[in-house]
């Protein structure tokens, strides 16, 4: 996962992910990239299981943070280590993506912090005039 997906910012206790993307696809897309770097070294993770992931919410920001929480889950409950992301849709309210990865290896991945919740506290979108989309989050550690 390229580290120009996403920025990595400090935040009292916390930790906070910037990403810019020309589409709303593409800041969710970039938004799990930058997720999953905080959690695991992904130059370790190869793509050798896919996941089909269809999510709605009442809105924008309730849809973004069930989005991460759901990877979030497949990575605590199902041990699951995502590679790639791709986001098909991405509307006010739905969300249709593609992730690909592998199960947890203890002996091959090396996990780096504890992620423990995505949070509402400073969750800001921002549609600039020239079409970019911009997302800033943080997520509890």
């Amino acid at each position: 996962m390229p580290s120009n997906d996403y920025r990595i910012f400090e935040h009292p206790a916390d930790i906070g992910i910037s990403v810019r993307g020309r589409s709303w696809e593409e800041a969710f897309a970039k938004a799990a990239r930058g997720l999953f770097s905080l959690i695991v070294d992904c130059t370790t993770v190869e793509s050798n299981e896919r996941k089909e992931v269809r999510l709605e919410g009442s809105d924008r920001e309730q849809l973004f943070v069930r989005w991460l929480s759901e990877l979030l889950y497949f990575y605590d409950g199902e041990k699951f280590v995502v590679s790639d992301v791709e986001v098909q849709t991405a509307t006010s309210s739905t969300l249709a993506a593609t992730v690909t990865g592998e199960r947890w290896d203890v002996a091959k991945h090396s996990a780096k912090l504890d992620v423990k919740a995505i949070t509402y506290h400073e969750l800001k979108f921002v549609e600039h005039p020239d079409g970019i989309v911009e997302i800033t989050f943080v997520v509890d550690i």
